[in-house]
């Protein structure tokens, strides 16, 4: 990317910044920091940095319609900028990965869930999703205050490749619906393939997938920060690889959704 010595020349392009929110999104879910994420710390917190200041920049200003001069609104000024440095707080506290994302989160201004209003929140959450996923292919499995949806993929995927199929994306777009509508939890999505094959394969694919399925939610307004994408190859099978239907059992991408609660 060319820059102007005199500027400064830190924001990566659209595919690389997607690339880097999916990188941050799954060390806060598994707690594990890779040696890609680790080369692009510093790029992370620079980008992160400016688009705040960016944004309450040029969010935060208005006309005088009597001298045509620009002014900085206080009100909205503080909110956008306290919403940046709330959410970048919350990363950087410690604790367990679900908390730290919690904590991002609730530092932007997504109210957390708590006691009672928790159970009810999800169930009207499972209740939406089972409407809506109807007849697709799609299971709505329930746990605890945790929501499965098993997306097999013959239906989601061609073989051998991780572009989501052009006939899947109405369904996508039916769970993106109701997940727009409940924002306060926060969303897996994980990636498994069956045993054949190498594991390094296995376990790219099944990344690639996840991660697919995780960009086109963000295509639907989903909020990225509540968003992880993660491949775990063929490490979780659900059923017996010895055979063609456990096979492609094992086959699948997994959204989990989990409530939103005070650490």
């Amino acid at each position: 990317m060319a820059c102007d010595p005199q500027s400064l020349c830190i924001l990566p392009d659209f595919q690389h910044l997607k690339r880097l929110l999916h990188l941050v999104a799954a060390i806060l879910n598994t707690g594990r920091i890779n040696t890609e994420l680790e080369t692009h710390l510093s790029m992370i917190k620079k980008f992160i940095l400016l688009s705040v200041a960016a944004t309450y920049l040029s969010a935060c200003t208005t006309t005088d319609p009597y001298t045509g001069e620009q002014k900085m609104s206080n009100t909205s000024g503080g909110a956008l900028l306290g919403a940046g440095v709330g959410a970048l707080a919350g990363l950087a506290v410690g604790g367990s990965p679900v908390g730290r994302r919690n904590a991002a989160l609730i530092g932007a201004g997504v109210g957390a869930l708590a006691g009672g209003a928790i159970g009810n929140y999800m169930d009207q959450q499972e209740s939406e999703l089972r409407a809506q996923l109807q007849g697709t292919g799609i299971s709505v499995t329930r746990r605890g205050d945790n929501i499965i949806l098993n997306m097999p993929s013959n239906i989601t995927f061609d073989v051998d490749q991780d572009a989501v199929k052009a006939g899947f994306y109405p369904t996508l777009n039916s769970v993106a619906i109701v997940l727009r509508k409940f924002n306060r939890t926060l969303i897996d999505v994980n990636g498994h393939t069956d045993s054949t094959g190498s594991l390094q394969h296995n376990q790219d694919l099944s990344q690639r997938r996840a991660m697919s399925v995780a960009d086109y939610l963000g295509t639907q307004g989903i909020d990225p920060r509540r968003v992880s994408a993660v491949g775990f190859g063929p490490s979780q099978p659900i059923a017996s690889n010895a055979t063609e239907a456990g096979r492609a059992q094992n086959r699948r991408v997994e959204i989990q959704i989990a409530p939103v609660t005070q650490s």
